[in-house]
């Protein structure tokens, strides 16, 4: 087996990497599967439970709080947001395009406990739900 040169190495790690990078944010931010007439992101979220709530956190960069809704259905907490292009409208051409801006979806199943409204907030691009736990048990 012929050996490589060591700039043929640094080529196949370089395009390792960037192989590695493109699956990473395709795993963060994947196209959902929607009703909606567009595309939709599904954002990636992070679930904490412990004995007195459950704390959800959604990652949603640029997205300003107002163009976000939080609902319930059954048993998942529907999230909805909306972040607009910026420069919509203007002459610029794109050079490139790799922030997913547009509609965004996520839907997460809630755990087989009675939840009641807790607290919503949003700092550094994060939404951070909390849902506190009653002592009833049963689906929310």
């Amino acid at each position: 087996m012929p050996s490589r040169s060591p700039t043929d190495l640094m080529w196949a790690q370089a395009f390792d990497l960037i192989e590695q990078a493109e699956r990473i944010h395709r795993q963060f931010f994947r196209l959902s599967a929607s009703a909606r007439p567009h595309a939709v992101w599904e954002p990636p979220v992070d679930v904490f439970e412990d004995e007195r709530e459950v704390v959800i956190v959604v990652a949603l960069p640029g997205v300003p709080p107002e163009r976000i809704e939080v609902s319930t259905e059954s048993t998942t907490l529907v999230v909805r947001a909306e972040c607009p292009l910026p420069f919509a409208g203007s002459r610029r051409g794109v050079e490139r395009l790799e922030i997913p801006y547009g509609y965004f979806e996520r839907r997460i199943r809630l755990p087989d406990t009675r939840l009641e409204a807790g607290t919503r907030e949003s700092s550094d691009g994060l939404l951070i739900v909390r849902l506190r736990k009653t002592a009833c048990t049963g689906p929310l």
